[in-house]
């Protein structure tokens, strides 16, 4: 009879608290489930064969926009991808310009968005997106935003007057904006450009 100087399951268990470990099975669970090949994935996501084998057995870190195209690919939250990791104490430090520049609604009116950082499940119940929203001469409005969660602006620079709901609000830097996200929302005029702006998302985890 072999004897294991560690218990096995006790081995299983530890790599399941590894985060890449828990990403690379999720990705691999959600891409068999809509029967999708690891080659037909690499075309969708612009990823290696090789690339995407090393994600699945864990064996890499992913970018964050590197689970963007996943979780797009795949038709999944990127929170998604996360689940199944043994939660950790995390701190996400994004230096100056190295955001996720990511599309939203607001992107096809020339609206920049960049993504600060992310956490996903957490014990907080939480989930929470910063964006770095930039408007330029080239931008534009564009109809009201409406999502679930509470928002927080925070204006760095110019001015925009901001609608929420019926109410119209004047943002200059230094000024912010606190809104249930479910109104009705958004930029209504571009006063001074360009203007730059925090915007940070908070609604409640799925599950």
């Amino acid at each position: 009879m072999t004897e294991f100087f560690q218990d096995p399951h006790s081995v299983r268990e530890e790599r399941e608290k590894v985060l890449e470990v828990a990403i690379g099975r999720k990705v691999r669970s959600f891409r068999k489930q809509r029967g999708i090949t690891v080659a037909e994935l690499s075309k969708l996501t612009d990823l290696s064969v090789g690339m995407l084998s090393k994600i699945e057995n864990g064996n890499t870190s992913p970018s964050l926009t590197t689970l963007q195209n996943l979780s797009r690919a795949l038709s999944v939250p990127l929170t998604a991808l996360f689940k199944g990791y043994e939660e950790r104490r995390e701190a996400i430090h994004t230096k100056a310009g190295k955001g996720v520049e990511i599309e939203r609604d607001g992107t096809r009116a020339g609206h920049q968005y960049k993504l600060l950082g992310h956490i996903g499940a957490n014990s907080s119940g939480v989930i929470v997106e910063p964006y770095l929203i930039v408007l330029t001469s080239e931008s534009d409005t564009f109809e009201t935003f409406q999502h679930a969660g509470i928002e927080t602006i925070y204006m760095l620079e110019g001015r925009i007057t901001y609608r929420h709901g019926v109410e119209l609000y004047d943002l200059t830097p230094g000024d912010t904006l606190f809104f249930d996200a479910d109104a009705p929302h958004g930029p209504e005029q571009l006063v001074e450009l360009p203007a730059r702006y925090l915007s940070i998302i908070s609604y409640p985890q799925k599950g």
